[in-house]
């Protein structure tokens, strides 16, 4: 048995037609996991062999709109392509706050198309899903909000605000740890949250770039990881594999992605890095 990371997606909101919107998979056996949804996660979903249906459970890091549009998209998808009515209702497990009211209300504009969906068709079912709200962690607490088989799914605070809550997920199994940022801040917490981790997912922004864009938007440096600083904590915690995502500014060439491993490296980080592009993977096992 292996465990299986898929970045499905590595870009931000600025749109790229190369980078899906914040997502990953973590595969082991039948088990598939996916952590947010941003634009485009259906289809990289299909590039990654997952077919709607057949996916596990969802969770979602924190309620930003980059990291769910395509949540309404992998429900309706779930119940448009399954025409025999055999899918179970998704698992969705985010922290209690806002991302519950997403989900409660994600289905609400769509109520005439599924309508018309069932009338034509004959289906009696309507997409479905079941709701797993967990409270928020404290703020040095790493807690289980997910299990099945051997693969465990915990959850820690991380730094994010204005925007909170805002969680990471650690994955557990027999071949590994692995752990999810999510959007946050290089603090203590995600340090909590990968103790001991196999491989990291880190979002990544170089805040030497977005200074001299002269854009307006220095202001997204408050709440995102600046790369020295991941290298830096990376290697304080010895994680053996880094993985670079929701990348700012979006490389365009791989002389950009040079600068992320160039930065990351300076920070003081000596092992195996990867700037990812949509649908990299690392395997455990």
């Amino acid at each position: 048995m292996k465990t299986e990371l898929i970045v499905t997606g590595t870009g931000f909101p600025t749109p790229d037609a190369n980078r899906a919107g914040p997502g990953a998979l973590v595969r082991r056996g039948d088990i598939t996991l996916q952590f947010d949804a941003g634009r485009s996660t259906v289809q990289r979903l299909s590039g990654a062999g997952v077919w709607p249906p057949k996916l596990t459970a969802f969770f979602a890091t924190h309620h930003h709109s980059d990291h769910l549009t395509g949540l309404q998209d992998l429900v309706l998808t779930r119940w448009n392509v399954d025409r025999r009515d055999e899918s179970q209702p998704l698992p969705i497990v985010v922290p209690e706050g806002p991302c519950v009211d997403f989900v409660n209300r994600m289905l609400d504009p769509w109520t005439h198309d599924l309508d018309i969906r069932r009338q034509h068709s004959g289906r009696t079912t309507e997409p479905s899903h079941n709701l797993i709200a967990f409270p928020i962690p404290g703020p040095t607490d790493v807690v289980e909000v997910w299990s099945e088989g051997d693969v465990r799914v915990l959850a820690g605070q991380v730094r994010h605000e204005p925007v909170s809550p805002a969680v990471g997920y650690r994955i557990e199994t027999p071949e590994g740890v692995i752990a999810i940022t999510g959007d946050t801040k290089v603090c203590a917490e995600v340090a909590r949250l990968a103790e001991g981790a196999d491989v990291l997912l880190y979002e990544a922004m170089r805040f030497s770039a977005v200074r001299g864009e002269n854009l307006g938007r220095d202001f997204v440096m408050d709440y995102h990881a600046d790369t020295p600083l991941i290298g830096a904590q990376a290697q304080e915690l010895q994680v053996p594999t880094l993985i670079l995502t929701h990348l700012i500014p979006g490389p365009k060439s791989p002389e950009d992605k040079q600068l992320f491993a160039d930065e990351v490296r300076a920070g003081g980080y000596t092992g195996e890095l990867v700037v990812a592009d949509d649908l990299d993977s690392y395997t455990l096992g």
